[in-house]
């Protein structure tokens, strides 16, 4: 008996396709249905290359459990729930899951990204416990937002940011915003250099001031977030932090960066690096409406033109592409 097809977008040696699969399934864990999902920088930085990838992409989703494998313990009330899922599938035995260091297992596989097939597709299979349900006075267009939006939040969790603080954040694109829309919240001084003009109009949209790198001089910034992907803004990130300041660094960057370490000895720099955060929180800021993403939405295709999105995505100044199955 031959498996039941999927349609999903399949990455293989950096090439991107619509491609036929098997209906992914798993005894231990929950189908899914993907209602919407979204394309991230990370995506497109598989393609790239930076990590030796291949199968189905896409990390950020909204859906709905539709079944549960057959070592699922009783936990029929999941089924037909509306949710969001957390993207580090862990053992729970290694020594960084002991130690409560869970998106660090050394096992883990990560949905879109190691060893996991992704959500750009019409079904995907997670964990119960990574899954959280989405509160119904959340759209769907809102929900799919959580994992950045988590993302963002796991500054606040590594850095306190007093609301006399200086901070800048370096790009203005699809995680950038949501950054600024969080650390918004700490009433700290903050800027965002954004380089397109429909960013700096959402970021105004949002009460968020931009500012130009013209008026980017002296190293005054007692927070700086990286946020472009960039080795050019990673290097104007850090001449932009006064002596014994944090730069947050938030993106992925293929192959490696030439830095001048001594500068960042004399100054005493911290440099902290930052990925996955908390879905709870994400959802509890936008239920509270604290937090509103959807100005974000450039486009939404069918997993059908899934290609045409991918084009989308990388075009300079897009915002967040999304693709409805």
């Amino acid at each position: 008996m031959m498996a039941e097809l999927m349609k999903s977008v399949w990455l293989e040696e950096n090439k991107i396709s619509l491609r036929q699969v098997p209906m992914p399934s798993s005894p231990q864990e929950a189908l899914v249905k993907i209602r919407l999902a979204g394309i991230c920088a990370t995506d497109l930085e598989l393609i790239k290359g930076y990590y030796p990838y291949r199968g189905i992409l896409g990390h950020e989703f909204v859906g709905d459990v539709v079944g549960l494998g057959e070592e699922v313990a009783d936990q029929t009330q999941w089924l037909g729930r509306r949710v969001v899922g957390e993207i580090n599938v862990r053992c729970g035995r290694c020594e960084n899951c002991k130690g409560l260091r869970e998106n660090h297992c050394e096992n883990r596989s990560v949905l879109g990204i190691v060893n996991r097939n992704g959500v750009h597709a019409e079904y995907t299979t997670l964990p119960l416990q990574n899954l959280q349900v989405v509160p119904e006075s959340i759209s769907d267009e809102k929900a799919v937002f959580t994992e950045p939006i988590g993302a963002a939040l796991e500054i606040l969790q590594k850095v306190h940011i007093k609301p006399t603080d200086n901070v800048l954040v370096i790009g203005g694109g699809r995680l950038g915003h949501l950054i600024a829309q969080v650390l918004l919240l700490t009433g700290a001084n903050l800027r965002v250099l954004a380089k397109y003009q429909n960013q700096i109009e959402q970021l105004v949209m949002r009460d968020i001031r931009p500012i130009r790198e013209s008026e980017l001089s002296k190293p005054i910034w007692d927070v700086v977030v990286e946020a472009t992907g960039s080795s050019t803004g990673f290097e104007l990130a850090r001449k932009m932090i006064r002596p014994e300041g944090k730069l947050i660094l938030k993106s992925t960057y293929k192959g490696n960066l030439e830095v001048n370490l001594s500068s960042i000895v004399v100054q005493e720099l911290h440099i902290i690096g930052s990925r996955c955060g908390p879905f709870g929180p994400a959802l509890r800021l936008m239920e509270a409406e604290k937090i509103d993403p959807t100005l974000m939405i450039d486009s939404v295709y069918s997993l059908n033109d899934s290609m045409a999105a991918y084009e989308r995505a990388v075009a300079k100044g897009a915002l967040k592409v999304l693709i409805r199955p």
